[in-house]
């Protein structure tokens, strides 16, 4: 219990002071006008008033992945609080915070033109293909996943249901974003985080025990907590998807103070959402073991939900397994069709500008909605994580350049160099071999990568 409380206040304080150390890292600069000033278009471009920003930018990034990928990393124990918390305030809510702020200062620009500038135009070309085909992935998986459930829920074919949340999705899409999108993700923003402090409080409230923090793999198959751990809890600690959504918030907020309460305040929020799925679920079952045996982490949360909170908590799981997943969805829409739109230079202040992109990407959508892509989409996982890793050196760059600390997320980068490059060896969807040779090269993946970086950034400062 103390560790948990203890985990609550860490986050609480790393916004208050990390934060405000990578701000002022980054140079943030109040008299500075951002592209919702200087470029307001009445679509993309709309100033927003930061509380709802943030609320808009939270349930963004957040949707179902605080509280899935934190039931899934209760597997582990206690020590999944650790990678919460640490990773959330020196790696996620730093990535975010320059994800948006970068964002911001190159007129709103989606994540691979920013990783084009700071890490050259192949890294650009290359990113901007993959930042759309996870994005497509990540929509087309929250078309099925809730039309399956609302299909059981109401005994209507899943195809119609379907056929609604494409049309919502286009909708969503295509219309201003002070239309749909800072109408209600607000709502469901609050309504994620009501869903939470409600959970925790039953928690305490019916007497479950939280175990503190301990340096132990209780995962029930004895899954290596290195990288395992840290790829399966990423919303809540680290999330590349969080750079693909950052960029539409960025094109909405008025003055660059602003930032380091929607992006990085938002991943604090969110860490501390995926802290208090990650307890619950390891109190609430008693064991890990248990935990395992419980079912899928929607029975899980379900289960806990009802338990705890009653018939609020089936409507509030209810919203977490329906409502999280298309607000994910529409959003990660949108920002493929910014991302094209960039990448091809076609201003988006007119309709058919805009149908231009979101008919075709919706096309694809359609037909992969039939199409069983469950191995393509086991690669996800990793591929978030490496899409953060770039963003991450992405911002490093950036600070060599501007002859700042870059170490706030160099070293966040090498770390996650590590991560992504020792869990594709020896995965079950990577190359599947033995830790002793996936340790050895993740370690020397990270440590190539920073020997290059600081050789270049050497080689930079002196040209």
């Amino acid at each position: 219990m103390i560790s948990f409380l203890l985990s609550i206040v860490a986050l609480v304080l790393g916004y208050v002071f990390y934060g405000k150390f990578v701000e002022k890292i980054f140079g943030m600069d109040e008299n500075r006008k951002t592209p919702a000033v200087t470029m307001k278009d009445g679509v993309d471009y709309v100033p927003i008033a930061w509380k709802k920003a943030f609320l808009v930018q939270f349930l963004n990034i957040a949707g179902l992945g605080p509280i899935f990928g934190a039931v899934a990393g209760a597997l582990w124990g206690p020590v999944a609080f650790l990678w919460i918390v640490l990773g959330c305030i020196l790696a996620g809510a730093t990535h975010d915070y320059f994800a948006g702020m970068l964002s911001v200062r190159h007129n709103g620009e989606t994540v691979a033109e920013i990783v084009g500038r700071y890490l050259g135009t192949s890294a650009k070309n290359a990113m901007r293909i993959f930042s759309v085909v996870l994005l497509l992935l990540v929509g087309v998986v929250f078309v099925n996943g809730p039309a399956g459930i609302l299909e059981n829920l109401t005994g209507i074919n899943k195809m119609i249901w379907v056929g609604l949340i494409i049309v919502y999705y286009l909708c969503a899409t295509v219309l201003p974003v002070d239309k749909i999108i800072a109408k209600i993700y607000p709502i469901f923003g609050a309504a994620l985080i009501i869903m939470g402090i409600g959970i925790i409080i039953g928690i305490f409230v019916k007497g479950y025990s939280i175990p503190e923090i301990q340096l132990t793999n209780l995962h029930p198959s004895g899954k290596a907590i290195f990288p395992f751990l840290f790829i399966t809890i990423a919303c809540g600690a680290i999330s590349g998807f969080h750079a693909t959504q950052s960029p539409i918030m960025a094109r909405c907020i008025t003055n660059e103070k602003e930032g380091r309460k929607i992006f990085y305040g938002a991943m604090i929020a969110e860490g501390i959402v995926a802290l208090i799925w990650a307890a619950a679920a390891i109190a609430f079952f008693g064991n890990t073991q248990a935990l395992s045996e419980a079912g899928t982490a929607g029975v899980v949360v379900t289960t806990i939900s009802v338990s705890l909170l009653g018939t609020a908590g089936g409507a509030l799981a209810l919203l977490g397994v329906v409502a999280c997943p298309i607000t994910s969805g529409d959003t990660a829409f949108r920002s493929a069709r910014l991302a094209i739109a960039d990448a091809i230079s076609l201003k988006q202040d007119k309709f058919k500008n805009r149908f231009f992109i979101a008919i075709p990407l919706f096309v694809i959508g359609v037909v992969l909605c039939f199409v069983d892509f469950g191995i393509i989409w086991r690669y996800f996982a990793w591929s978030n994580q490496t899409l953060a890793t770039i963003m991450l050196w992405a911002a490093a760059s950036y600070l060599v350049k501007e002859n700042r600390f870059h170490w706030i997320c160099t070293l966040p980068a090498t770390f996650m160099t590590a991560v992504i490059t020792t869990y594709i060896i020896i995965a079950p969807e990577g190359l599947k071999l033995s830790t002793s040779i996936g340790y050895p090269v993740g370690i020397i993946a990270a440590l190539a990568s920073i020997t290059l970086f600081i050789f270049k950034a050497n080689k930079l400062r002196q040209s």
